[in-house]
């Protein structure tokens, strides 16, 4: 089942239980991968569709960012909340133990030795765990080992 077909139907029952914020967090989920197919000009395969997924993820974290440093709390719950939602349909995220590993491996594979290396490593390491780790905590954790 398309991520898309699991968030019609996810649609349907925050629908019918009058989960108002649920259905508006799905909607607009719904509307960004319909987005990127028009774009594409075909139907998504489940990679672009968590690409679509992550992307959205990833607006919810810089906009929690910007609302807790301008004090506005009322904003960094109501993104908090979609961030949430989005959660439950992206693939489960690896652990600081597996991405480490997956990170140790590229470096090896890579030859990398110093921070000069790190554009030799990131595109290694992202291709492995895209959808499942945070891109800032991936260039954190290399920027650590590469320095």
């Amino acid at each position: 089942m398309s991520y898309l077909d699991r968030l019609t139907q996810d649609m349907k029952v925050a629908m019918k239980s009058g989960d108002k914020a649920r259905l508006s967090a799905i909607r607009l989920l719904r509307g960004q991968i319909k987005d990127a197919a028009i774009n594409k000009q075909g139907e998504l395969i489940e990679e672009e569709e968590i690409a679509v997924l992550t992307s959205a993820a990833k607006k919810r974290r810089e906009s929690i960012e910007a609302f807790a440093s301008a004090g506005r709390t009322d904003l960094v719950e109501k993104e908090q909340a979609e961030l949430d939602l989005i959660k439950e349909y992206l693939p489960a995220q690896l652990s600081v133990e597996e991405l480490e590993k997956v990170v140790n491996e590229a470096i090896q594979q890579t030859g990398a030795s110093s921070l000069k290396d790190l554009g030799k490593v990131m595109p290694v390491v992202m291709a492995q765990v895209k959808g499942k780790a945070d891109g800032r905590q991936v260039n954190e954790m290399v920027r650590q080992k590469l320095s």
